[in-house]
């Protein structure tokens, strides 16, 4: 039997990749009339993704191909550079599909593209081959309609980032609560960024489609306002969530005495704190989140990353030992020996599954709280940057899923901090979140 041919093309952040190849594979094991290609753009300072490829067991009907890596010349801006990427991309997304095509005799017609939320430029492709396409939306229902919304605003209204500064809250139909402006995403309140949003979001509204990672039953309010709300009805989403790999595993070494230690803690009595692939803070802030760890009592596992000295968007490393002891208070490490462990990349999935964890303080990346949700481990929440603030937003004060340590940080594109969290705050939040897990 000829299968429909669906061209895949993700956004080459780990975050973005994993849930764009879930969903590819629960496409193909729910429906076998599809034969999936991925195509993986690489990137500068992207290679994150590519130890996670390499653990896959891919099926039959899903084939990776791998693009040619594109360079850039040096001092080139964020937004600028993602634009510039896409677009030297194209070439070989056509060269591609073209060779899929001229197969078609042996595998079957093409017959969509689903493209990442970030590579909305790839849809004029889809138009070459005279097929639909449709958006793969990595984060949740209430902040794509967020976006949609305030693109409007601008657009219609003659709205813009000065004027949003100017007011406290704003009323959003994908939110039942006004929210607060100091919640809204940073890309949206700097001016500098405003023609970025705007050829962005402007994008997510040409697809046939939204594909969003999420489902009715947690985000019933902002889904039924996509049916209702005259500035968001008309746009087709569908929910397919939470897209999650439900028994995570994990090559890397180190990990190993992670679970080992977990293994000997008693049920939901760790904390765990983790800010995804991009998060990190400088060492004022990291002072902060030790006095805080060791004034809460609490056992705990902290995965510290060093910010990279590239640029905030660049993947940050792990610490050697003797950089932890400099950095950390005098004498920390000694003192929690027994009640914690402060680690590099740890593998978060691997480590909420475990019984020993009560509690996660999270900067709230979309793939995050679909996690915590699905094993049952609570959030207090810390966003850092994107559209984190508003999925915090929405997880403490709509979902009521979650308790609140700084809902309004933020890192700037430089990698500044709008200010510096204090003990007392961080130490409430474990506190709270360990209440919640019933471990203190």
């Amino acid at each position: 039997m000829k299968k429909a041919q669906v061209v895949f093309i993700p956004s080459s952040g780990l975050s973005h990749l994993v849930s764009t190849l879930e969903f590819a594979k629960l496409l193909i094991n729910r429906d076998n009339r599809f034969r999936i290609t991925v195509l993986v753009m690489k990137f500068p300072n992207t290679s994150e993704g590519e130890s996670y490829i390499d653990s896959l067991t891919i099926p039959d009907s899903l084939h990776l191909v791998n693009l040619p890596q594109i360079s850039l010349p040096p001092n080139t801006d964020r937004a600028s550079a993602i634009a510039a990427l896409l677009e030297a991309q194209k070439p070989y997304v056509k060269q591609a599909v073209s060779n899929l095509t001229a197969k078609e005799e042996q595998h079957g017609p093409l017959a969509a593209f689903v493209v990442d939320m970030t590579c909305t430029r790839m849809i004029d492709v889809a138009k070459e081959f005279s097929v639909p396409a449709l958006i793969f939306f990595t984060s949740g229902v209430a902040s794509l309609g967020l976006m949609l919304y305030l693109h409007t605003l601008f657009e219609r209204d003659n709205f813009d980032s000065t004027q949003l500064q100017q007011q406290n809250e704003l009323a959003v139909p994908s939110f039942a609560n006004s929210i607060p402006i100091n919640s809204f995403p940073s890309f949206v309140l700097d001016k500098k960024w405003e023609s970025f949003f705007m050829r962005f979001v402007g994008g997510l509204k040409k697809p046939n489609g939204i594909i969003v990672n999420s489902f009715e039953e947690l985000e019933s309010h902002a889904v039924q306002s996509f049916l209702s709300h005259p500035d968001l009805a008309g746009l087709p989403i569908y929910p397919v969530g939470p897209l999650l790999n439900p028994e995570p595993k994990t090559s890397i070494v180190d990990s190993d005495d992670i679970i080992k230690w977990l293994d000997d803690q008693p049920p939901s009595s760790v904390v765990f704190l983790c800010f995804g692939t991009r998060g990190s803070f400088y060492a004022d802030q990291i002072q902060e989140i030790a006095h805080a760890i060791e004034n809460s009592g609490v056992r705990f596992v902290w995965s510290l990353r060093k910010p990279s000295p590239e640029s905030f968007m660049s993947a940050p490393s792990d610490y050697p030992l003797s950089d932890l002891i400099s950095l950390l208070p005098e004498g920390f490490l000694n003192r929690t020996v027994e009640s914690g462990k402060v680690v590099g990349w740890a593998p978060q999935a691997q480590i909420l599954t475990h019984q020993a964890i009560g509690g996660f303080v999270s900067h709230c990346g979309w793939n995050s709280i679909l996690e915590s949700i699905h094993f049952g481990v609570p959030i207090a929440a810390w966003p850092l940057y994107a559209e984190q603030q508003a999925n915090a937003f929405e997880l403490v004060c709509e979902l009521k899923l979650g308790v609140e340590i700084a809902l309004d940080y933020r890192v700037g594109f430089n990698g500044d901090h709008n200010y510096v969290v204090t003990a007392e705050k961080i130490e409430k939040g474990i506190k709270s979140v360990m209440d919640e897990a019933g471990a203190v």
